[in-house]
């Protein structure tokens, strides 16, 4: 079993437009926190009217509903590149621009609930990929979005990913 709780990636091991999201995770139990994550979000989500699920705090930004449904669609990507990586895969992965999921997904149109269920089975996914590995492959790297990342970096910039958008609803949206 990987022993991703104790180790943080190193600066080699990631790519700068992902440090964001790894310097955002604090010390400690990786995976412990990535389930502390999952139901810390449900929780300060779960409360909100269907109304204030679509509340948008300018035009042109994601609803909630969106970011809920962006952080299923992103994790389900680093998740993958994730299992890529991890199984000695050195295929170059492409980025992905995160817009043009979110508008095709029409999130806005499906219950928070249900996009609530959706992140939680992801979330859920990405704990057994992570417990199941074992310890050597977490240093393994490929190439995603023509950055170098660790199989390792790739776990804290899920949990990276995810407090970072639960600032912005914090910070924008006046939630949690």
């Amino acid at each position: 079993m990987a022993t991703i709780e104790t180790e943080r990636p190193t600066p080699d091991e990631y790519s700068q437009p992902f440090a964001r999201y790894v310097e955002r995770v604090p010390d400690g139990a990786l995976v412990v926190q990535l389930e502390r994550q999952a139901s810390d979000t449900a929780s300060v989500l779960g409360p909100l009217s269907e109304e204030q699920a679509a509340y948008r705090y300018a035009p042109d930004k994601w609803s909630v509903k969106e970011i809920v449904g962006h952080l299923a669609d992103a994790e389900r990507i680093f998740s993958y590149r994730l299992l890529r990586f991890a199984r000695k895969d050195a295929t170059p992965l492409p980025g992905f621009d995160e817009n043009p999921y979110v508008e095709a997904a029409e999130f806005d149109r499906r219950t928070l609930p249900d996009l609530l269920a959706e992140l939680a089975s992801v979330r859920d996914a990405t704990l057994r990929l992570l417990r199941g590995l074992p310890a050597d492959a977490l240093a393994r790297r490929g190439v995603a979005s023509s950055g170098t990342l660790s199989v390792r970096a790739l776990a804290y910039v899920i949990a990276g990913h995810e407090l970072h958008h639960r600032e912005v609803l914090k910070t924008r949206y006046g939630i949690g």
